[in-house]
């Protein structure tokens, strides 16, 4: 998609969308120029038509000469704020699929109070790429309809460029990240997204390390083999890097990478089966995140880690009772073969430590618990410091996701308690999220660690605000703000 900052006169897209307020259909001057150039279409036909009364996301539609303007609603102007503004053009833009003969689309919406151009810029950018996504790969129709050319209409277009270059780079990054999480399993393998990310490092300049199952076992990830053993597929363990010189600090992103997760030997039920193919979320995150950071070159190092296996039932499966020895030498008894995440990333934990970095932040599918106390549209944050944890909840909320920090204390390793171990891999069917965080913090000896539980957010069973059902790219935005900012 084309996305570019244009004068009004130097419009050229076949539909015109712009918005009103329900509470005050003052004309911008833009809208003014709109109107003059169709002999008062906007405020001879639409404002004063009974029928459109500028609610949220209400459209109407009229033919002007050989364009169309789409009038939407953008409700109660107390109530209209940023993130309203990509969910105007996420949803705008599906509407504008039927509209446009030349598949192009101008844009003119109301700014928020308080905010500036180039953020309106950027979110109208981002919300147009995240409503025009569409996984079709294996539908014989495809859709021919797709929206190739967006103008922002403003009369300082130079303004824009930068905001609206890293919002067209976000957004493609979590399309990418998007198209991997709906790949089916039996395609995105272990061995796969190796290589997919091996291209990636290759097409964007990045630092590249892919180890299979015999180099990990030297390497002691015998928490991470064990999930795997059971699988026709071989485990891998990819470390992608973005190095550039004199970094003001170093951070490790971690992403969960179970390819499917039958649940193993205590396998799941067949409907919580369906889509686990989106266990590995968390590794999707963070190569999106890589392929933004590569285009956008911050002065901070970045290493991407993931542990990928698939976690499925046989003969050679680890079973309930072994006792698993971690990287970093602590002892695990299995109480659980479907609690197999936390034991992937215990041993990605250790590697972390070995790297030297200033911050380490774990993305993962983890827990059916952080669903319960969340939901689906807010992800769980916890961490071993409050104010690492609160800088990653301001970075989310202005990148438009939503976190919610959820309490480790000490006393919750004794959930963990087992009798001929250091620890089980569960605790107490009582806070769930929570008790998995604290096992993972015996993996990791960063000083800023911080793990987001996105089992409830990185796929959506129904539409939400600017996301469709389906694959949501969960933190992608929010990793990318804070390594930027």
């Amino acid at each position: 998609m084309e996305i570019k900052a244009l004068k009004p006169a130097e419009m050229t897209a076949d539909v015109i969308i712009t918005g009103f307020f329900e509470d005050d259909k003052t004309l911008n001057d833009i809208q003014k120029f709109i109107d003059e150039k169709f002999n008062g279409a906007i405020s001879k036909n639409i404002l004063e038509i009974e029928n459109f009364k500028g609610k949220f996301a209400e459209t109407f539609a009229l033919p002007v000469v050989d364009k169309k303007i789409l009038a939407v609603g953008l409700g109660k102007k107390a109530e209209y704020n940023t993130d309203k503004i990509r969910e105007i053009a996420a949803k705008t833009i599906k509407t504008a699929e039927k509209l446009s003969k030349t598949n192009s689309v101008a844009f003119n919406i109301q700014r928020a109070e308080g905010e500036c151009g180039r953020t309106l810029g950027c979110n109208l950018a981002l919300g147009t790429i995240i409503g025009e996504y569409d996984f079709d790969k294996y539908k014989s129709k495809k859709n021919e309809n797709k929206i190739a050319k967006v103008e922002i209409l403003t009369e300082t277009p130079e303004a824009f460029a930068d905001k609206m270059e890293k919002a067209k780079i976000t957004g493609e990054a979590m399309n990418f990240t998007k198209d991997l999480i709906f790949e089916p399993a039996e395609y995105a393998t272990p061995a796969k997204i190796s290589e997919i990310a091996t291209e990636l490092a290759k097409e964007n300049g990045l630092e590249i390390e892919v180890f299979g199952r015999d180099e990990l076992k030297k390497m002691n990830f015998n928490a991470f083999l064990a999930v795997g053993q059971g699988s026709a597929q071989e485990p891998k363990f990819i470390h992608l890097k973005y190095i550039p010189e004199n970094p003001k600090k170093k951070i490790a992103i971690i992403g969960k990478g179970i390819t499917f997760d039958s649940g193993g030997l205590d396998i799941k039920p067949p409907a919580s089966m369906l889509t686990m193919k989106t266990d590995m979320s968390g590794c999707a995150c963070v190569l999106g995140v890589m392929k933004a950071i590569s285009k956008l070159k911050p002065d901070v190092e970045v290493h991407a880690l993931s542990a990928l296996c698939e976690n499925m039932p046989s003969g050679s499966s680890y079973k309930v009772g072994d006792v698993l020895i971690a990287k970093n030498g602590k002892t695990i008894e299995v109480d659980n073969t479907d609690a197999e995440g936390r034991l992937t990333l215990a041993d990605a934990l250790s590697y972390a430590d070995e790297l030297g970095v200033d911050e380490v932040i774990d993305v993962a599918t983890l827990t059916g618990a952080v669903i319960v106390a969340l939901g689906n549209t807010i992800t769980g944050i916890m961490g071993n410091d409050d104010e690492f944890v609160k800088e990653i909840i301001a970075d989310a909320k202005e990148a438009g996701e939503t976190l919610w920090q959820m309490p480790i204390l000490d006393d919750m390793q004794e959930n963990l308690k087992s009798d001929i171990a250091d620890m089980r891999n569960t605790g107490s069917r009582y806070a769930g999220a929570s008790t998995a965080a604290r096992f993972l913090q015996n993996f990791t000896n960063a000083k800023k660690w911080a793990h987001l539980d996105i089992a409830g957010t990185a796929f959506i069973d129904k539409s939400y605000k600017e996301l469709s059902k389906g694959a949501t790219a969960a933190m992608v935005r929010t990793l990318i703000c804070h390594i930027i900012k």
